[in-house]
């Protein structure tokens, strides 16, 4: 009888221990978007990656990126926090241009929560191709969590 009580015990103690953490950033979909500001078509998650590959051999038909963040807070972080994306493009000389994007979001729920940080226009032009990103959530001046390109 013991042994299925301290089982269940030491489950939901992982748990509360897994979900100690303050904010993080779960996932970051860097996707382009076309001349709609559409990143698919469809809801279906087959038809956006088709529809990222048909942008990319199609740069014409380009208007700008977003990048989609899942991040995750618990309630005890300090509202509002901040999610901000930094994004480097190709090379022209000394230093890659720079641009950051930054979103206030505010902590909550049980569950995770997805941020939209748009790139278009003249900051567009500007990066050209995206070479690397950082997407990171802040809580002030203090770094919660960060996901990062391969050549960051």
């Amino acid at each position: 009888m013991r042994r299925p009580f301290f089982i269940v015990a030491l489950f939901f103690l992982m748990c509360a221990a897994a979900s100690a953490a303050p904010g993080r950033v779960i996932k970051v979909l860097p996707q382009l978007l076309d001349l709609n500001g559409q990143h698919a078509l469809t809801p279906s998650l087959y038809d956006r990656d088709a529809y990222q590959k048909y942008l990319r051999l199609h740069p014409d038909k380009i208007s700008g990126m977003r990048f989609a963040i899942e991040w995750k807070a618990s309630h005890t972080a300090a509202a509002p926090l901040k999610l901000r994306v930094e994004i480097r493009g190709i090379t022209h000389g000394d230093r890659p241009p720079t641009i950051v994007l930054e979103q206030d979001v505010k902590p909550g729920g049980w569950f995770s929560h997805w941020a939209s940080l748009p790139l278009k226009g003249d900051d567009y032009k500007k990066i050209g191709e995206v070479t690397a990103w950082r997407a990171t959530l802040w809580d002030n001046d203090h770094l919660l969590s960060e996901q990062k390109s391969f050549l960051w």
